[in-house]
């Protein structure tokens, strides 16, 4: 954690970095405090709350491909990177956002039992299979 604590100044650019250094002397006493604090900072409780709204009810567009539907996804997930959703719920809204021809077809590559796989299998399947719909 001390580590984090030192390095990550060095992650921030423009408006986040001046945060930092403005803050009072000591204020800062471990990574957990830092963590905490950029967060109400920079994402605040109802950024978050719209965020996870987002998360949950997300559908594939018309027209759009597994590829384009899962970055999709991934770029709104790492956009709240608190967003405190187990990775089983993250994809069981993932699939039931798909629409019903993608879905059916994760349902065949998975034999019909994609809720059986582990999440690594699950996630791997998915992986594959949108980067064969590029």
């Amino acid at each position: 954690n001390h580590i984090y604590t030192k390095e990550f100044p060095h992650s921030l650019e423009g408006f986040a970095r001046d945060w930092l250094y403005y803050l009072a002397p000591r204020s800062i006493t471990s990574w957990d405090v830092l963590k905490r604090m950029f967060l109400e900072k920079f994402f605040p409780a109802s950024r978050t709350t719209a965020i996870r709204k987002y998360i949950l009810g997300i559908r594939q567009l018309g027209g759009e491909s597994l590829y384009e539907y899962l970055e999709r996804f991934k770029k709104l997930c790492a956009s709240c990177p608190h967003h405190q959703i187990y990775e089983q719920l993250l994809l069981q809204y993932f699939y039931e956002g798909l629409n019903s021809m993608e879905r059916s077809m994760i349902d065949a590559a998975s034999g019909g039992a994609l809720g059986d796989m582990t999440l690594a299998e699950a996630r791997h399947l998915i992986e594959k299979m949108a980067s064969n719909s590029q």
